[in-house]
Formats: structure tokens, sequence, C-alpha cells
């Protein structure tokens, strides 16, 4: 059973940074890809990072140079360091695992909420 367990969500100031965590289990297959989206109050759910199972990055333009993704895979773990936060970064945050032969696979969300 495929199992998606994201954690490092919160309240912080703007300035602030914040650490999401989505550590996955249940995954025997290829891995073509991980992110995470986000989902803003009213909006549509919106890439924030990727990673590919090469290590190549993609950003979203409005967090470009402040948020940074990586993985390590003894942990089978997939990071987004988020710094510099501002007000508008405030969503729910989903990682997702994009898999070769076996679809994708989504976090239940975590919140960040940033504060002006």
């Amino acid at each position: 059973q495929v199992q998606l367990v994201e954690s490092g969500g919160g309240l912080v100031q703007a300035g602030g940074s914040l650490r999401l965590s989505c550590a996955y289990s249940g995954i025997s297959f290829a891995i073509n890809a991980m992110g995470w989206y986000r989902q803003a109050p009213g909006k549509q759910r919106a890439l924030a990072a990727t990673i590919t199972s090469g290590g190549s990055t993609n950003y979203a333009s409005s967090v470009k140079g402040r948020f940074t993704i990586s993985r390590d895979n003894a942990k089978n773990t997939v990071y987004l360091q988020m710094n510099s936060l501002k007000p508008e970064d405030t969503a729910v945050y989903s990682c997702v695992i994009f898999t070769t032969t076996r679809g994708n696979y989504w976090g239940q969300g975590t919140q960040v909420t940033v504060s002006s």
C-alpha cells in the first residue's frame, strides 16, 4: 500500500522559513519524479516544484530563488525548503509522486499559513 505522509506545515510570519517533508512508502516501482503542489483558498492547485529521478529540478516562477526541493533516497523522503515566505504563499501543500507505470500518488496535504 502506497503511503505519502507530509509534515512541517504551520504558521509563520512573512520573511520566515519552513521545511516540508514527505515520507513515502510502499513504492517498489519506478519513480519518474516527485513534486510539491499547492492550493491557495479559492484557487486551483498549482505547481510549486518538482525533482526528477535524475535530480533535475523545476520551480514555479513565483517561488524560484526562495524554495528548494530536494530528496533523500535512503530515507524515501522529499523535502521543500521554503525561505523568505510571503502571505501569498499561504496554501495547502501536497506532495506527489509520478510513476512510470502506476500513475500518480498524492499526499493528504499540509497547511502553510504566512502572516503579514
